[in-house]
């Protein structure tokens, strides 16, 4: 996730200090993992340098001086143009699980035994994300949604592995 798009993103609806933009990002998408406070103030820094962003205003109280951003012109093109283009699809084709079946096979350990442990703890995360996503608001349930699409996916794979485990031992000792 692009952490300066979706901070551009939250900036359109109007000026917003760092924490109000650390909260406002926990709260639509850092459910599994809140930003640090050093993160937000880094990339408003960042923001600011390349003129995505502007201080808004500058408000100087008991602490620390507090920076109101607002978004610019240079960044609301930014964040339509980030929007517009399509993620490049992650295909996985060089994943750690096939990494460690091969080295399995080609050091005489049990291939099954990591498969099934492996399709064990996908399991255990199916079952926890199911039930996160039957307490959760719609946007929980789409992201569980998607993980466990994603999970699932490995799940075919893990069962179409094991089945041709023989064939591959073959294949990777030859």
């Amino acid at each position: 996730m692009s952490i300066g798009h979706t901070l551009l993103g939250l900036l359109e609806s109007g000026p917003r200090h760092g924490y109000d933009l650390k909260r406002a990002f926990d709260d639509r998408f850092g459910h599994d993992r809140p930003l640090h406070y050093g993160q937000v103030y880094a990339t408003m820094s960042r923001l600011l340098k390349n003129g995505l962003v502007e201080v808004d205003s500058v408000e100087s109280g008991g602490g620390p001086e507090r920076k109101r951003y607002a978004i610019t012109e240079a960044g609301v093109t930014d964040v339509e143009q980030w929007l517009a283009r399509p993620e490049k699809p992650e295909p996985y084709l060089q994943s750690t699980l096939y990494t460690k079946v091969v080295l399995a096979l080609l050091t005489g350990r049990s291939a099954t035994g990591l498969l099934d442990a492996q399709r064990a703890e996908h399991m255990r995360l199916m079952r926890a994300l199911t039930e996160r996503k039957r307490r959760g608001d719609l946007a929980d349930q789409l992201l569980c949604e998607h993980a466990l699409f994603h999970l699932e996916a490995d799940v075919r794979w893990l069962e179409l592995a094991a089945g041709r485990l023989d064939r591959l031992a073959s294949e990777v000792r030859a």
